[in-house]
């Protein structure tokens, strides 16, 4: 009985310290309750829906939870999915591969009696603009070189060109009309160019609402029709252009406004037939640089049994891509991958396929994804769904792989890079890698907080149907994950 009793007693004093030791944390969770309620019912945000999750990983337990079950459109924050589960299939060393092979014969003369082939591998930086290395010039100079090398100097046939390794469905067909002519709409192709995009330039009118003009594109000699519907706004409205068309029309209209005073103003526009335009700007290289190609460029459906490599062009690492597409939220890397991991489980890069290959990486790892539809890899699909409370679950488990440390640094930090830069969080101590997302309607973040006292949580923050301005949502968003981040 004595036993007993001081059992009791030891415990009884073990559970007072452990309350008063807690009871910081206790109130600040507190505040954070009355944050996130107070900001639910402000005007702007009473007639949507908001969902908060956090999750301490170094404790293994939920800290707080609001809607955390209802099923949300996550914008941007999909593209967690996309790159996590990536890392665990591809490995951070993966590299896309496109091939450049020749079918035919080369006669003592140089003459290739046949034709040359671009083989995609589903690269989403081959022909981009960002890196010397990728450049168009940079690129086709080492395709060139390739083929003199193998004795070329003149092709009795054409450039063919297949994109098989994924299906001919660009976009998904839920994407909205309105954001498919826009780079950040352009979708994604077996054989992919440029980015799928290019740079219209403009010379606003010389007063305000007068018409401005379309005046150059870049690259320059691509095959696109220019409709010019663009007037000129007032200075420093940025850029308000808005292109229609579908992938494989050559014609996109242009409508909104232009900045006045803003000479040779760039929009970045998605490219129609990025795999055609590949070939053809290649055959034009060739001509320019001493081979000379009889015929037009023309796709191919299959490789011929024939087709002999003359080189194997690798893209940058996984990590480097899977950087720059959480760090800038790049839709057409994110949707390069997402259907690479369908064609790498099974066979073939479709949006569905994609899907299933995320969510049987889900599966495997015992994480309920209850609530969970993803019908895209980047997230401008309206339809696509998570809970908070399956983000933080899931960004727990990620956090307990091997390739961890390289999927968090690929993670925007709050403050200073990215998508994330003008999120400002003022708690000494703490540091925030977060993704965000914002589509029509939609405000998310999501990510990791390291904590004052060295403990690391998973967070979610997610508003659908807001009735104010994404920006003014992320205001709003931001004052939560301040209160997140004053946790312990």
């Amino acid at each position: 009985m004595n036993r007993l009793f001081r059992l009791a007693i030891c415990a009884s004093i073990i559970f007072n310290y452990l309350s008063v030791s807690n009871l910081a944390s206790a109130q600040q969770i507190s505040e954070l309750e009355r944050t996130v309620v107070a900001t639910h019912q402000e005007s702007v945000m009473q007639h949507g829906m908001l969902a908060v999750s956090v999750y301490n990983i170094t404790k293994d337990k939920p800290v707080y939870n609001y809607n955390s079950q209802l099923g949300m459109a996550p914008g941007s924050v999909n593209k967690l999915l996309t790159t996590g589960v990536a890392f665990a299939r591809l490995g951070s060393d993966f590299r896309f591969t496109t091939r450049l092979g020749i079918r035919g014969v080369v006669d003592r003369d140089g003459v290739l009696h046949g034709d040359i082939y671009i083989i995609g591998g589903g690269d989403p930086l081959l022909g981009s603009y960002r890196y010397r290395q990728t450049a168009i010039d940079s690129l086709f100079e080492g395709w060139m070189l390739a083929l003199k090398k193998k004795g070329i100097h003149r092709v009795d046939g054409r450039v063919c060109y297949n994109q098989s390794i994924y299906d001919e469905e660009a976009l998904h067909d839920s994407w909205p009309w309105g954001d498919v002519g826009n780079a950040y709409g352009a979708g994604v192709y077996g054989l992919n160019f440029h980015e799928n995009m290019y740079f219209a330039h403009f010379d606003p009118g010389a007063k305000l609402g007068y018409r401005a003009t379309a005046v150059r594109t870049v690259p320059k000699n691509i095959d696109v029709k220019e409709v010019c519907e663009v007037t000129t706004g007032p200075a420093n409205s940025g850029d308000q252009v808005i292109a229609y068309g579908s992938p494989t029309a050559n014609e996109r209209i242009y409508r909104g406004t232009v900045p006045l005073g803003k000479k040779d103003f760039s929009v970045r526009i998605s490219l129609p037939n990025p795999a055609k335009q590949c070939a053809d700007l290649f055959a034009s290289y060739l001509r320019t640089h001493g081979i000379s190609i009889s015929s037009n460029s023309m796709q191919v459906y299959a490789q011929p049994d024939s087709l002999r490599t003359v080189l194997d062009y690798y893209s940058s690492d996984y990590y480097t891509i899977a950087q720059y597409t959480n760090v800038t939220s790049n839709n057409v890397y994110a949707e390069a991958i997402f259907k690479y991991l369908g064609y790498a489980k099974y066979g073939k890069g479709t949006f569905a396929n994609g899907s299933k290959a995320v969510m049987d990486w889900l599966k495997e790892k015992n994480i309920d994804a209850d609530g969970v539809k993803m019908v895209d890899g980047s997230g401008l699909s309206p339809i696509d769904r998570v809970t908070t409370d399956f983000l933080c679950r899931y960004l727990a488990a990620l956090s307990r792989e091997p390739f961890f440390e390289n999927f968090y640094n690929t993670l925007a930090v709050a403050g200073e890079s990215g998508t994330a830069k003008n999120i400002k969080i003022s708690v000494p101590g703490v540091s925030v890698h977060m993704k965000t997302g914002t589509i029509g309607g939609v405000k998310a973040y999501a990510g990791y907080v390291d904590a004052a006292n060295g403990d690391r949580l998973a967070f979610a923050i997610i508003s659908n149907g807001h009735s104010c301005k994404g920006s003014v949502a992320g205001e709003k968003l931001t004052r939560i994950l301040q209160k997140i981040a004053s946790i312990y």
